[in-house]
């Protein structure tokens, strides 16, 4: 494995210097940047997640053209394939002249970082209000190795994300209070499963559903990480990054979900279940508890009410005091220096139109009084914004503004809903806690991260299936504890930790 990953990473530098020596030998070539007033030709790849993409004559492309005074020629990739699309792209050398990175700190990435094939974007991101008005943490947790921004974040904002939210009305049908701690959650969700909460006389609901993945705990991360109080694997502990699953709090989470699973609290089929098969049990009133983020709460809610009036599903604000702070990014996207310097301004300047409130709006719900209707602030679509393609999950994945609330709101979500979800976010605001490894280097990691992480969550559902006991797991780290790779690991994480802190 190491020697194919040497082999790709070779080849990846071979790439990377080819962009470089690009980029050198065309110096004296034309700017890109018209000189007689003519639309700025910019290439784009990014992903969207509507039916079919937006195509060239789609009005809101034709309207961010004429007030950029650009044309755009913008490469539409499936979510379900992005990943490859990229890798592909980059090894090719072809790269666009904005293009969507959905994973910055990949080895390709890093490499071509290392080999000068991207802009440094440090010096100049100043001059653009809007992407200077990005959270700190989405520009912090985007610095490469040596510190600097290689690409401007698809800015998400740092609160509101996933996280557990349950059935309201289920508790006030069995007069329970909203559970704060791990055991009152528990109870709640053994009475969800065992006590009829929907009050129809059948034994057909569960109390959270939710899947592991083969790499981590996919939905019930959320549960974890109220036992460890941090978010993801690594916990800063005095001032250094200690792994999560050799600490006693990850025994204390297996135990809870390895009892949740025997009594029949969680999903029993967790390690096939699919995302969109928790979300059928949401809607159909079968579970009561799931994990994302703060407005993906209105979804099941939605359907339910269309049977049920009093269905109520509730984002809660956190659980033994803890809720996670997103990274503020999912993805970014990079300029290669095979575009001048002169042109890269103009680039910035247009991504900076699109942050604005103008360019955002515009990208994500289209024009006013034809794509939607506003009342009170609250954006209503048109159905001529889905025969258009007008939506955040198209352009608005490359143009949008930074929005602290973007995660409270849904359209269609009723005035109440949206000021309860902003109540939650900005109470979750004054205790969140960040993940403190992202972005972080570790070349061990890359090379053999994937493998371990595979072998320990293969480990951890085994737990919760109870095909290996509690005891198992104290035998399984005593052996983690002792392995070399993960103390590689730990080594060079915590000096890239050292170096981020120094930096700042």
């Amino acid at each position: 494995m190491k020697k194919k990953m040497g082999a790709k990473l070779g080849l990846v530098s071979i790439m990377a210097l080819s962009l470089v020596t690009a980029a050198c030998s065309s110096k004296n070539a034309a700017s890109g940047v018209p000189e007689d007033g003519k639309p700025l030709p910019v290439s784009i790849m990014s992903m969207y997640f509507t039916p079919e993409p937006p195509g060239a004559d789609n009005v809101i492309v034709q309207e961010i053209e004429k007030k950029t005074n650009t044309d755009l020629n913008i490469t539409w990739v499936s979510p379900n394939s992005y990943g490859d699309k990229v890798n592909v792209t980059l090894a090719s050398g072809d790269i666009p002249d904005l293009m969507l990175v959905d994973e910055p700190f990949s080895a390709q990435v890093r490499t071509m970082v290392q080999q000068g094939a991207f802009w440094d974007l440090t010096p100049y991101i100043q001059d653009y209000p809007n992407l200077a008005n990005f959270p700190a943490e989405s520009w912090i947790n985007t610095k490469q190795a040596d510190g600097n921004n290689y690409g401007i974040p698809r800015v998400r904002p740092v609160e509101g994300g996933a996280f557990l939210f349950l059935r309201k009305d289920w508790l006030d049908n069995l007069n329970m209070e909203v559970p704060e701690t791990t055991d009152e959650l528990y109870e709640v969700l053994k009475a969800f499963t065992k006590d009829d909460p929907d009050g129809n006389g059948q034994d057909d609901t569960i109390g959270l559903t939710g899947l592991v993945n083969q790499n981590n705990m996919g939905s019930y991360w959320a549960i974890v990480s109220a036992f460890t109080q941090t978010t993801g694997d690594w916990k800063d502990v005095d001032g250094k990054l200690v792994n999560v699953n050799l600490m006693p709090e990850m025994r204390d989470a297996l135990e809870w979900l390895s009892k949740a699973y025997k009594e029949g609290v969680i999903s029993e089929d967790l390690a096939v279940l699919k995302e969109s098969q928790t979300k059928d049990h949401l809607n159909a009133g079968r579970a009561g508890a799931a994990v994302n983020t703060v407005e993906a709460a209105w979804e099941p809610m939605e359907a339910q009410l269309k049977s049920n009036p009093d269905a109520n599903f509730l984002p809660l604000v956190s659980m033994n005091g803890y809720v996670n702070k997103d990274g503020g990014f999912f993805g970014m996207f990079v300029i290669p220096k095979t575009v001048s310097e002169e042109k890269m301004k103009k680039l910035l300047e247009l991504m900076d139109y699109g942050a604005s409130e103008e360019g955002g709006t515009l990208a994500g719900y289209g024009l006013k009084d034809v794509h939607y209707t506003e009342e009170n602030g609250i954006k209503m679509t048109t159905e001529k914004a889905k025969t258009d393609i007008v939506a955040q999950q198209a352009l608005g994945q490359i143009f949008m503004p930074y929005d602290k609330y973007l995660r409270a709101y849904r359209a269609g979500m009723p005035m109440d809903i949206y000021e309860r979800n902003m109540k939650i976010i900005d109470e979750r605001e004054a205790i969140s806690i960040p993940d403190k490894a992202i972005g972080l280097y570790s070349e061990t990691n890359i090379s053999v991260g994937p493998e371990l992480a595979k072998n320990i969550q293969d480990m951890k559902t085994k737990i919760i299936l109870g095909k290996q006991s509690l005891s198992d797991w104290d035998n399984y780290v005593e052996k983690l504890k002792n392995d070399s790779d993960l103390q590689k690991i730990t080594d060079e994480l915590n000096q890239a930790y050292t170096d981020r802190q120094a930096a700042q």
